[in-house]
């Protein structure tokens, strides 16, 4: 599922400022993922390759079922650990597009 800024769960996240945290990492495509250890989910992002795509991919024409799990830190696991994406957030590339 494809997912804008309004994309929000039942906790009312704030996408934006998860992605704006250095916990979201720095480089990548933003997706909404969950952790396989503590099952928590936060925006990550991650780069095509990691997620099984090429690397010159437009992540606005990605589902989350074409991507690959990838390895990322999880804070509150305290380790790198293995995230399932559920959701491409289009509506932050975009913004961050400036679209």
């Amino acid at each position: 599922m494809s997912s804008g800024v309004e994309h929000a769960d039942q906790d009312e996240r704030d996408l934006e400022a998860e992605l704006e945290s250095a916990t979201a990492g720095h480089v990548g495509i933003p997706v909404d993922a969950i952790c396989v250890g503590c099952r928590q989910t936060r925006v990550k992002r991650a780069n095509p390759e990691e997620m099984g795509q090429h690397p010159q991919v437009d992540p606005t024409t990605l589902e989350a079922e074409d991507l690959t799990s990838f390895k990322h830190v999880c804070h509150r696991c305290e380790e790198a650990t293995w995230w399932n994406p559920v959701a491409v957030l289009t509506g932050l590339v975009e913004l961050e597009r400036g679209e």
